[in-house]
């Protein structure tokens, strides 16, 4: 218990552990507005390094989880102004393209940050008696996790808008598992020891597809103000269903926040189904990153990049601390996301978009050479052709999960 309370009593430690988050929120911040970079990448280098720094390795976990949750906070942001979503923002890329041109991207951005922010704000008391019901089931479902996976993905399936858009969906499923069991294997050498060929499959499967969809397109048009029009009811129903499924997903393997907001989805009251899109989407993304904290320290497994990252640095599991700083990340995402949605709207509208594109396009090259060198190269471009076909034929893009979730099922 004095192992608990000491750094609350210590300023020194204090201090620190501010010094420490401060420094995950700024990577949480160059990882969230950057197309193709996750705050994993950074969470797996702290890891690597973090035998070499010279403090407790609870200061490593802190920054490690800042990064993370700010991350959570920031990546709507090149979703909605670039059109780059990472795999926890790929359900609500459509209806946040279509509020952007409407010109409601400042709103769109503002529900995200309350989506995330009531995440955070609902982890607390739902935190034990999730953990609780999960820890419990927890060998049950890992006793029958190929037959879960299999039923999430027929979810997915059935609930597409057409027969056509179903079988399109199963066979973009089966297709991005074949790639994820070619690839999630390989060790390949790189400039960069964290991430493997994640980084490149997932912005070749969720962000280069947007971007050649949007070679030759104006841009962001002029955003008029930024008050959110959701009814306060609407709003709390669909922050508190992604935050839930958010919640639940973060203690299964191979479930994404992606997926839980797919899940989260009948529970968007439909008279306003964009805006509640995004608001389940952040609340399942900012949602997950905090329960698979619980997670790691009820089962001992971690289930995202940034827990495995605390469990490869050997991370005191001290939740009361780590759960401050989570909430303390949360109020830096939340204004950061305020601060900077605004102009990255702004500054994009005024670029041309055809030269933006590209640019982008290249940047997501470079990142996939620095993660898993000339291998990544060529993963992201298969993972890029196999992104265009989903939405070109109906289905929605979530159905590249598999890329994760076909691995699984196979042991």
């Amino acid at each position: 218990m004095d192992a608990l309370v000491r750094p609350v009593l210590d300023p020194t430690f204090a201090g620190a552990a501010l010094a420490f988050l401060f420094c995950g929120a700024a990577l949480g911040t160059v990882s969230g507005l950057v197309p193709g970079l996750h705050a994993n990448n950074f969470a797996l280098l702290l890891a690597g390094l973090a035998p070499s720094i010279p403090a407790d390795p609870l200061l490593v976990g802190i920054a490690m989880l800042g990064a993370g949750v700010v991350h959570s906070f920031l990546d709507i942001v090149p979703a909605l102004a670039l059109g780059v979503p990472d795999a926890a923002t790929a359900v609500a890329a459509l209806p946040g393209h279509r509020l952007v041109i409407a010109g409601r991207g400042r709103e769109a951005l503002r529900l995200s940050a309350v989506g995330s922010g009531l995440a955070v704000a609902l982890a607390v008391p739902f935190a034990v008696p999730v953990t609780w019901v999960m820890a419990r089931g927890y060998p049950i479902v890992r006793a029958h996790l190929p037959l879960l996976l299999g039923a999430v993905v027929a979810f997915l399936v059935v609930t597409e808008s057409s027969r056509r858009a179903a079988v399109v969906g199963l066979v973009a499923f089966l297709a991005s598992a074949a790639l994820g069991v070619a690839t999630l294997d390989v060790d390949p050498s790189a400039p960069l020891d964290a991430g493997g060929v994640l980084a490149p499959l997932f912005a070749g499967l969720f962000g280069a597809p947007v971007l050649v969809d949007a070679l030759g397109g104006d841009g962001v048009p002029p955003q008029s103000d930024a008050r959110i029009t959701m009814g306060r009811r609407d709003l709390g129903v669909s922050a508190t269903a992604g935050s839930l499924a958010g919640a639940v997903v973060g203690y299964v393997p191979g479930i994404s926040a992606a997926i839980a907001s797919v899940a989260a989805l009948p529970a968007v009251p439909k008279s306003e189904a964009d805006r509640g899109f995004i608001v389940a989407t952040s609340g399942a993304n900012t949602a997950n990153t905090v329960f698979a904290l619980f997670a790691l320290a009820a089962l001992g497994t971690p289930r995202t990049g940034v827990t495995v990252a605390v469990d490869r640095a050997e991370v005191p599991l001290a939740l009361p601390i780590l759960l401050v700083a989570c909430a303390t990340a949360a109020a830096c995402g939340f204004t950061l996301l305020l601060l900077v949605g605004d102009a990255y709207l702004r500054v994009v509208g005024n670029a041309d978009y055809t030269r933006l594109s590209v640019g982008v396009l290249c940047l997501l090259g470079c990142v996939s050479y620095a993660f898993a060198g000339s291998f990544g190269v060529g993963v992201f471009l298969v993972a890029a052709v196999l992104g265009l076909v989903p939405p070109r034929l109906g289905a929605r893009r979530v159905h590249l999960m598999g890329v994760l979730i076909g691995p699984l099922m196979l042991g």
